[in-house]
C-alpha cells in the first residue's frame, strides 16, 4: 500500500522537493504526534502549520470557550466559532486546512492529575498555555517523562520562546516559582499586539518540526526575545543549572503540583 495518496503528493510537493526533508522526512512527520497546549494567540498558528505540514496526530488541550475578544490574535478560530468550545473550533480549522490530520481534543485544562496522562502518548509538545501556572506544570511534566517541548510566552509588544529537549535547560533553570499570583499584569489588563503570537506560534511549529524532523539547530539553552517595536530578535545563552530543582542533579521536586491560575488569555 503506498505511503501517499497522488492527493499527499501534490499537497506535500515542496517539501518532497526540500532537501534534509523529502519522501522519508514526510513519511516521519506523518507518522508523528504532537500536542498543543492551548488554542489561543500561541497555539493557533502551531496548529494551523502543524495541520499543513501533515503531522499525523494533533492533540490540542483547552478548556475554554471562544470569545469575541479572542479573535483580534487566535487565528484559528472565526466569528462564527464564538461559544463554541476551543477544541472544536480549531478541530474545524484543521479540517478545512488538512482533512488528513487526526485531531485529538482535550477538552480540559491541564492538572497535576491528568497532565501525564494526556502527555505521554505525544512525540513533542508545543506549550502555549495563558497562564504561568500551566506552564511551570508542563516543564515539570516534560522533564519528568522525558519529553521535549517549546515554551512561548508574551505580553504587549515582546515575547520569548525556547526549547527543551532531555538534558538541556528548562524553564525552571531560568524562573525558579510562578510569581505572586496578581503581581503580573494579564494580556485584559495591559494588552498584546496581535500579530505577536503568530510571530512566536510559528517558531514553535518550526521548532517541533525540525525536531521530528531531526534538522538543524534547536532553540536549547537559548532564550529568543523578539521585540516588535524595535523589530529585533535577541538571545539570553545558558546551560542547565545544575541547582534547578527539577531538572538538576539533587532535585527537590519529584512530584507534580498545581498553582494559583493568573489566567493570561493569550
Amino acid at each position: 500500500m503506498p505511503q501517499f495518496t497522488p492527493e499527499q503528493m501534490r499537497r506535500y510537493d515542496r517539501h518532497f522537493s526540500l532537501s534534509g526533508v523529502g519522501f522519508q522526512g514526510q513519511l516521519k512527520l506523518k507518522n508523528s504526534k504532537v500536542l498543543v497546549v492551548g488554542a489561543g494567540g500561541l497555539g493557533s498558528p502551531a496548529i494551523l502549520y502543524l495541520a499543513a505540514a501533515g503531522i499525523g496526530r494533533l492533540g490540542i488541550v483547552d478548556g475554554d470557550n471562544v470569545d469575541l475578544s479572542n479573535l483580534q490574535r487566535q487565528i484559528v478560530h472565526s466569528t462564527k466559532s464564538v461559544s463554541k468550545l476551543k477544541t472544536s473550533s480549531a478541530n474545524e480549522a484543521v479540517a478545512s486546512v488538512n482533512p488528513d490530520v487526526e485531531v485529538v481534543e482535550h477538552r480540559e485544562f491541564l492538572n497535576a492529575s491528568n497532565i501525564a496522562g494526556i502527555l505521554e502518548d505525544y512525540d513533542f509538545i508545543v506549550e502555549g498555555s495563558d497562564n504561568f501556572a500551566a506552564k511551570f506544570l508542563v516543564n515539570d511534566a516534560c522533564v519528568m517523562l522525558k519529553k521535549p517541548f517549546s515554551h512561548a510566552g508574551m505580553l504587549r509588544f515582546e515575547g520569548q520562546t525556547f526549547t527543551y529537549v532531555p538534558g538541556s535547560r528548562c524553564y525552571r533553570c531560568l524562573f525558579r516559582e510562578p510569581p505572586p499570583s496578581g503581581s503580573v499584569p494579564n494580556c485584559a489588563d495591559a494588552g498584546i499586539l496581535g500579530m505577536l503570537p503568530g510571530i512566536l506560534g510559528s517558531i514553535q511549529a518550526a521548532e517541533a518540526a525540525k525536531y521530528l524532523l531531526g534538522l538543524g539547530e534547536l532553540l536549547t539553552d537559548r532564550l529568543l526575545i523578539f521585540d516588535a517595536l524595535s523589530m529585533r530578535f535577541r538571545e539570553i545563552k545558558g546551560k542547565r543549572d545544575p541547582s534547578c530543582p527539577v531538572c538538576g542533579q539533587k532535585p527537590t521536586i519529584t512530584e507534580l503540583k498545581d498553582y494559583e491560575v493568573d489566567r493570561c488569555e493569550t
